[in-house]
């Protein structure tokens, strides 16, 4: 009994330590505000770090396993690893489809646009196969109106008829001042040049005026033989055109033929069409003298390289000058002045050249043009 008494006195003397104790903690003295701020600030940092530990890093593994009993391989990825991945791969195949489609779009361009270049090609290879055609036409007309002239021709000498008035109006050919046709071929110019429009243009126009020209002279011979007739009279003779000599005309506008010989090739196409020959070639012996037609100034005279090799210009003024090309030798120099019927060169074969002879021009304002009415 006497422990028993003992046990409960002691419990009763350690619950009253305790009870003091918690007395004691209740009567403490309340914190101030900066330590209630501190006590918050620690709570906010426990908490975060709480967060943190709660939110773990997601690992994603990927695993390679063969077919054979080899070891299994394995890829951890991380998820801002894994996303940053798939980002890549989604801008690089943004990239891919673009290039591709551009690639793409740049070939059907080129397709496209080739397709048009050789479109155009063959539209442009048509018109000149139908140029030179026309080309061709007109040079044959041109040969029929020169046969028609020279039957004329033929027509009014055996009918001791005078001469036409326009004899020296068409394109030249076998023209002659020295009684040599026949004798000498040698043709040449520039190198050969491919007939534009304007150059057909101007064949067709020269057709027409010279078949308007043939109709007015065989109606004039027609007359003039029905006057012969009725009077049975025999005309008289006239000089020849061309004469370099006693001419009017004034000295600075070309007149008369640059050397004697006969017109081997006319002015205008020739050669079937497929060439524009921008004066005439009258051939003759090596050596036979070349004469200025009009006095002048000298602007050229040497090799040329484009065909007509040793040449001369001579400048007549008010835009007239006048070309001779592929002669043996020069014997002007640039600017000397010349008068008319001054040896100026010496006929050769220099040059774009088959054989001896001047080739002859006459330009205005530095255009050709016909130097058959000049003669």
């Amino acid at each position: 009994m006497a422990k028993s008494e003992e046990q409960k006195v002691q419990k009763a003397a350690t619950a009253a330590e305790q009870e003091g104790v918690t007395e004691q903690t209740t009567v403490m003295a309340p914190l101030s505000d900066e330590a209630v701020k501190a006590a918050a600030e620690t709570e906010k940092v426990k908490d975060t770090k709480k967060k943190k530990a709660k939110k773990k890093q997601t690992i994603y593994t990927i695993k390679l396993i063969p077919d054979d009993d080899g070891d299994t391989k394995s890829i951890r990825l991380s998820e801002r690893v894994l996303k940053y991945g798939i980002a890549s791969v989604a801008a690089g195949a943004l990239l891919f489809v673009g290039a591709f489609s551009y690639s793409v779009y740049s070939t059907f361009a080129n397709q496209n646009g080739a397709a048009e270049i050789h479109e155009l090609r063959e539209v442009n290879n048509i018109q000149q196969e139908q140029l030179l055609q026309l080309s061709k036409k007109a040079n044959a007309l041109q040969d029929e109106i020169d046969q028609l002239t020279q039957l004329e021709s033929d027509l009014r000498r055996m009918s001791g008829a005078s001469p036409a008035q326009d004899d020296g109006s068409g394109d030249g050919s076998g023209l002659t001042n020295d009684g040599t046709s026949g004798q000498h071929d040698g043709q040449g110019g520039p190198y050969a040049q491919q007939p534009s429009l304007d150059n057909v243009s101007e064949a067709l126009d020269n057709v027409a005026k010279d078949i308007e020209k043939r109709r007015a002279s065989l109606l004039a011979l027609q007359e003039e033989l029905k006057a012969q007739q009725e009077s049975m009279g025999t005309p008289g003779m006239v000089s020849l055109p061309g004469s370099l000599v006693g001419s009017t005309v004034s000295v600075t506008t070309p007149t008369g033929w640059p050397a004697r010989g006969e017109v081997s090739s006319p002015y205008g196409l020739r050669w079937n069409g497929s060439d524009f020959h921008p004066g005439i070639d009258i051939a003759n012996d090596m050596g036979t003298p070349i004469v200025a037609t009009a006095d002048g100034t000298v602007t050229t005279a040497g090799w040329n390289a484009g065909g007509y090799g040793n040449m001369v210009d001579i400048d007549h003024g008010n835009g007239v000058t006048t070309r001779y090309g592929h002669a043996m030798q020069v014997v002007v120099s640039a600017g000397q002045h010349v008068r008319r019927g001054q040896i100026i060169a010496y006929m050769g074969s220099t040059g774009f050249s088959t054989g001896p002879h001047v080739h002859y021009e006459v330009r205005i304002n530095g255009q050709a043009v016909n130097p058959v009415s000049y003669l």
